[in-house]
């Protein structure tokens, strides 16, 4: 992969992640995830403007996270799956290496809370 490749990769994967640490945003694909609605559909369970959730909208859509298309005078949302699997890839690729970290730490935990051996009372020099 060249380095113009590996940057252009590095940054769709960057508005992935900046498009998804939004919680109305998550919400937003959550619903989309159940199937294609009308702009109006989507925004009618939050407490914010049309032109909030428009914004919303853009910066799914410059993600790569949703498409929207015009039906009539209606825009209908769609969710892009393909954007996020390379998040999930990328998410994937590490879970191992958390899952043995977090082994690990319970482990050490574990073995700082367990008690110290007891020693014997009384010795040989009384």
């Amino acid at each position: 992969m060249s380095r113009a490749d590996a940057k252009r990769k590095d940054e769709r994967l960057d508005a992935v992640f900046r498009a998804l640490a939004d919680t109305t945003r998550r919400r937003m694909v959550d619903r989309l995830a159940r199937g294609p609605i009308s702009v109006g559909e989507l925004a009618s369970p939050f407490p914010i403007s049309l032109a909030a959730i428009s914004k919303h909208l853009d910066v799914l859509e410059d993600a790569g996270v949703v498409r929207r298309e015009k039906e009539g005078r209606f825009q209908r949302c769609r969710l892009a799956p393909e954007a996020l699997d390379e998040a999930s890839r990328f998410i994937e690729h590490y879970r191992g290496f958390w899952d043995d970290t977090l082994e690990q730490l319970a482990e050490y935990l574990e073995d700082e809370h367990r008690p110290a051996p007891r020693r014997p009372r009384g010795g040989a020099g009384r």
